[in-house]
């Protein structure tokens, strides 16, 4: 996100001393995270971090909203086209599909008793975004442009067949994709084709499965454009899923979704497959997978309960879970819920939910290739637990660790030398999983992918290779021992501030 440099001098002012003692503690070495940060990482994560510790007058849900999904306007090397998807008011078959799988894949008894919420249907804001090459960092967007114009600029100076739908992070109840521009111009630019941001619906307002549904509807729309869009059908092989955080955490439930749909499809013919199907603007359209996935940092664990959420919160500046659960937003007309529940995201029975926590997915078979960039980061445990079961069930993976980064570090870097090494790695992964299943899907021979996984060293940026087997060591057994009981200690907590105990404290989400 932009912000004017009066606003960065009212905000690192007062903050004049602890800058000066961070940039004296890296100087002289005494710093625990020296050796592995520069002196503009130290001071960015140190300063993050203590703006994110929970304070005595923390602001409300409503004020962040208002703060952080503002739109900075177009400016610069970008072509930005505002679409919006319409849903078909005749019928409402997605929405059913997408809370019939919530249903069919709620399987503990906590999961079985929980009375959601169920989303309305309602057409979907995005955005298209491409690279403009002959723009400046500050020309303004061309003035007297139709949107369809806008796009039609956009694709003619595309030089491949990626496209890259996009979900944005903040923890589900925070930004926008207009605030993201930066990124999706740069991933447009890097992999030579154009990225779909989706506006999909913000918790705590719209709660799990909301968000779910809209990303499926945004990838139904790219397969099958409604009356009226811009955009011709694009094959499935030729989309990457994308997504930083919770837009990773979206990601990976999006695919989940796919592919429990794809399990429990029956083709009316057994000796001739078929693709399950859906109902949409009046025609039965395939539901594929796509052609791959790329996760920054993603976020799969509500309860945030395996053990880098403590070891390696050194390197990261996010709450760790002891500051978050003494937290209390201010109410506001966003929080609480009425009803009130026990996270911002979905209600307290379905913290474990495989499409609201997808760790606790177990099945990933017939998986596309997924990408991973973590950081030795707080999420790092969840991330490679995925990352391995992906492996072990037969799926393509490619793991580029960063020593010593943060959560999201490419984006709260922008331009060090560990933010475009991320860059590279990510649009070369797009590019080669688009190749592949084109390739695939035409049954051409073609370079195929394999499975691989790297650490990137601090400072040096030179790679260490890994085993995809012992990225971790948790079992699954364990993870779901810790899950289960990150998410009893969610509801204990969330039950004893309802029934009046004022000592209780509310969790507050990532």
């Amino acid at each position: 996100m932009e912000a004017s440099p009066t606003a960065i001098l009212k905000l690192l002012l007062p903050k004049t001393p602890f800058i000066l003692k961070t940039a004296l503690a890296h100087t002289l070495s005494l710093s625990p995270t020296a050796s592995k940060w520069d002196l503009r990482t130290e001071l960015t994560i140190n300063i993050m971090r203590s703006m994110l510790v929970p304070g005595s007058t923390p602001s409300t849900i409503s004020k962040n909203q208002r703060l952080t999904t503002k739109d900075p306007g177009v400016k610069g090397k970008m072509w930005i086209s505002k679409v919006s998807i319409p849903v078909d008011s005749d019928d409402d078959h997605v929405r059913q599909l997408v809370l019939d799988t919530v249903d069919s894949m709620s399987t503990t008894p906590e999961q079985k008793a929980t009375v959601y919420e169920k989303p309305a249907s309602q057409p979907l804001e995005a955005e298209w975004t491409g690279y403009r090459a002959s723009a400046t960092s500050t020309s303004p967007e061309p003035p007297n442009l139709s949107e369809q114009e806008k796009y039609n600029n956009l694709v003619a100076e595309t030089t491949s067949k990626v496209t890259t739908l996009y979900f944005h992070g903040g923890a589900m109840y925070l930004l926008d994709p207009s605030t993201y521009r930066n990124l999706t111009s740069r991933i447009a630019k890097d992999t030579g084709g154009r990225v779909f941001s989706v506006r999909y619906r913000l918790a705590p307002q719209h709660p799990f499965p909301a968000a779910l549904l809209d990303a499926l509807v945004a990838y139904i729309g790219l397969l099958h454009p409604p009356p009226g869009s811009p955009h011709a059908p694009i094959p499935a092989s030729e989309i990457v899923f994308a997504g930083d955080s919770a837009g990773g955490m979206l990601c990976a439930a999006l695919l989940q979704l796919l592919l429990q749909i794809h399990r429990t499809h029956t083709p009316s013919d057994p000796s001739s497959p078929s693709l399950p199907t859906v109902k949409w603007h009046n025609k039965d359209v395939p539901l594929p997978l796509p052609a791959g996935l790329a996760l920054t940092s993603p976020w799969l664990d509500l309860t945030r309960s395996l053990p880098s959420l403590t070891s390696l919160a050194h390197y990261d500046y996010l709450p760790s879970p002891s500051q978050t659960l003494t937290h209390r937003w201010p109410a506001c007309p966003a929080w609480p819920s009425p009803p009130p529940r026990a996270d911002l995201y979905c209600d307290g029975g379905l913290l474990l939910h495989p499409l609201a926590s997808p760790l606790m997915a177990l099945d990933w078979t017939n998986a596309p290739p997924v990408f991973f960039s973590v950081g030795q980061e707080m999420l790092r445990d969840e991330d490679a637990v995925l990352a391995r079961r992906l492996v072990q069930q037969g799926s393509v993976i490619r793991w580029v660790e960063f020593e010593g980064m943060p959560h999201v570090f490419a984006v709260i870097l922008e331009g060090s030398a560990a933010a475009d090494r991320h860059h590279e790695v990510f649009a070369a992964f797009c590019s080669d999983v688009v190749v592949a299943a084109a390739a695939a899907a035409n049954k051409t021979e073609g370079q195929g992918l394999k499975s691989e996984a790297r650490l990137v060293l601090a400072k040096s940026l030179k790679d260490k290779d890994m085993d995809l087997k012992d990225i971790t060591d948790l079992t699954d057994e364990q993870v779901d021992g810790l899950c289960n009981d990150g998410m009893k200690r969610i509801v204990e907590v969330f039950e004893a501030r309802r029934n009046g105990d004022e000592d209780a404290v509310q969790r507050a989400m990532l």
